[in-house]
């Protein structure tokens, strides 16, 4: 319900930079914390250090290779020296959608091991999987928002019909994934759920250092950004004693 939600809200009010530093930073706040303080404690305590770093890093390269796929092996910030070169390599070999596509596509792939890695924490602890179901429900909130706001600057005709669209085609990712992962993988052995877990950890921090974080950054001051990612981080860390 989270990406149409935040499609819905996208597409009736313009969202203000505060407002998405903010969220954003929210967001990116609680996902560090729901990996930090849940995710990888149970999948130590499950499968051991060494298979959930090699499940980390697994899950970290996973998305990562798929951002570099989209962007056709090079990407860089517009501050970089890199930045002149991508440009030019973009006009030759253009990336693989618009940014509608790349940000909307991108994000329905990525549901996928979001979508485990809440099935799979129910199947470890229920409340382990509520914790990180409420961090990707802000995720997605924040996601829809975001998508709302460049389809009505790059499709102003119809953009509502591919509002939803998009933000549908995300929520229906992360449901299935979800609903695979609890029913198929519930009854594996402790060490590969936890390895699981640890999967799901590494592709939800790539997500938060290099999306959420950055944008709220950019969107208002940094001050604000900072603030509400403490915010975040501190709940998860509150409510992970609960």
């Amino acid at each position: 319900m989270a990406s149409p939600l935040g499609g819905w809200f996208g597409s009736r009010f313009r969202a203000g930079t505060l407002f998405l530093s903010i969220a954003a930073g929210l967001a990116g706040g609680v996902l560090l914390g729901t990996f930090a303080f849940q995710m990888l404690p149970e999948s130590i305590a499950a499968a051991g250090k060494p298979a959930t770093i090699g499940g980390f890093i697994a899950g970290f390269m996973t998305v990562y290779a798929f951002d570099l796929y989209l962007n056709r092996g090079f990407m860089a910030g517009e501050g970089s020296d890199e930045w002149h070169k991508l440009s030019r390599l973009h006009r030759l070999r253009r990336a693989r959608g618009s940014q509608v596509t790349l940000l909307a596509g991108g994000t329905a792939i990525e549901e996928l091991i979001e979508g485990l890695s809440i099935g799979v924490g129910l199947a470890v602890d229920p409340s382990l999987g509520v914790m990180i179901g409420a961090a990707i429900f802000l995720d997605n909130i924040v996601e829809g928002i975001s998508i709302a706001e460049i389809i009505r600057v790059e499709r102003p005709d119809g953009a509502s019909q591919q509002i939803y669209a998009w933000t549908g085609l995300i929520g229906l990712a992360l449901f299935v994934a979800a609903t695979i992962g609890w029913l198929a993988l519930r009854d594996i052995a402790d060490g590969v759920m936890g390895s699981l877990l640890a999967i799901g950890a590494g592709g939800m921090f790539y997500l938060a250092v290099t999306d959420l974080l950055p944008r709220s950054a950019k969107t208002q001051f940094q001050q604000s950004a900072a603030l509400a990612t403490a915010t975040g981080f501190l709940l998860m860390l509150a409510f992970s004693g609960w």
